[in-house]
């Protein structure tokens, strides 16, 4: 195999890495339409997940993470509360995880806070259970962060958004309660569990906002002028 790079010095743009750049927006849209075709069947997402699942991996996480965040199957959302569910293995090759995030609606405003998110996760032979806990407590709050509000902006000329006055992050106050459950399975290889989480958990905070309101959301970040235009 040859491999030719060409590096461009002088660039118009000046870029820099993201994490887990397709498998965030591709779980998105998988997972959304997961529990789409489990609200068509008249079936609970997560009975939906295992009856379609083989993989008995993928069925030990999908198992944990309900188990530990007490799923009800087939519970509605009140129109402002909701529960969403979402699993993914990275890349179809790296670490297996299934998340469960809380949300809440303020049907006025369209702000949506994720209260506390559950995952399980396979990694195979965990070596650093500390190291595993954190890379996935932060894909999952960098996900909430990009989910909820991150976002360039521009308009027919240029980029808007400018400094970090005009980017929000998600801030101390609104980090979600985060809660690991490691499947250890100390016969296997080990998988990376670097950006393992991301794709769940923004899977699991728009099936949350379905649950809670009845309304899907298929553009992302969920901003509050995007959820209450939704709601309209």
């Amino acid at each position: 195999m040859k491999v030719v790079k060409h590096y461009i010095a002088e660039a118009p743009l000046r870029t820099s890495a993201l994490r887990t750049l397709g498998a965030y927006a591709n779980v998105f849209a998988l997972e959304s339409f997961v529990d789409e075709l489990a609200a068509a069947a008249g079936a609970d997402p997560v009975d939906f997940r295992l009856r379609h699942t083989k993989d008995p991996r993928a069925r030990g996480v999908i198992e944990a993470a309900a188990q530990r965040a007490a799923w009800r199957p087939s519970l509605r959302g009140d129109g402002t509360r909701g529960r969403g569910f979402a699993f993914a293995r990275y890349k179809n090759l790296a670490c297996y995880c299934a998340t469960v995030a809380d949300v809440e609606v303020d049907r006025k405003t369209g702000r949506v806070s994720v209260t506390r998110v559950v995952a399980a996760v396979d990694a195979g032979q965990i070596v650093s259970p500390d190291g595993v806990i954190n890379q996935i407590e932060g894909g999952i709050i960098q996900s909430a962060s990009w989910t909820l509000m991150e976002s360039m902006r521009f308009d027919r000329t240029r980029v808007t958004t400018r400094s970090w006055a005009d980017y929000p992050i998600v801030r101390f106050t609104e980090v979600p309660e985060v809660e690991v459950v490691l499947l250890n399975q100390p016969a296997e290889r080990f998988l990376g569990v670097g950006e393992g989480s991301q794709g769940p958990t923004a899977a699991a905070i728009a099936n949350g906002i379905a649950n809670a309101t009845g309304k899907r959301l298929r553009a992302l970040p969920f901003t509050a002028e995007r959820v209450k235009q939704a709601m309209a």
